[in-house]
């Protein structure tokens, strides 16, 4: 059995997900995004999906699964697929920045 920690998508940004158009490869997400509730063990992603189907905890589409090493798995309308933690750019030092413009 894999342990799975569920991070669901927050309601003020559900409806935007649900609407955008489908696109595949690699999805990145913001973590400001996402509330993770708890962690559950299933023999797989879609053994866990099929596990809280119809009960208070059910997976939504834009819901995350992740995994032990820490890849995510998204829940699109097309099954699971790939995605990463947004990271922002380093922010260039202020002190660079000035010692450059002088």
């Amino acid at each position: 059995m894999v342990s799975f920690k569920i991070h669901k998508l927050r309601e003020y940004v559900s409806s935007q997900f649900r609407w955008a158009p489908h696109t595949s490869g690699l999805a990145t997400v913001r973590q400001k995004d996402y509330e993770m509730v708890g962690e559950v063990e299933a023999l797989s992603a879609y053994a866990l999906f099929n596990q809280l189907r119809e009960t208070p905890n059910e997976l939504r589409v834009g819901d995350l699964l992740e995994l032990p090493d820490g890849t995510l798995r998204i829940f699109k309308f097309v099954g699971l697929e790939e995605a990463a933690w947004f990271v922002p750019p380093p922010r260039p030092d202020a002190a660079v920045t000035d010692s450059v413009s002088a």
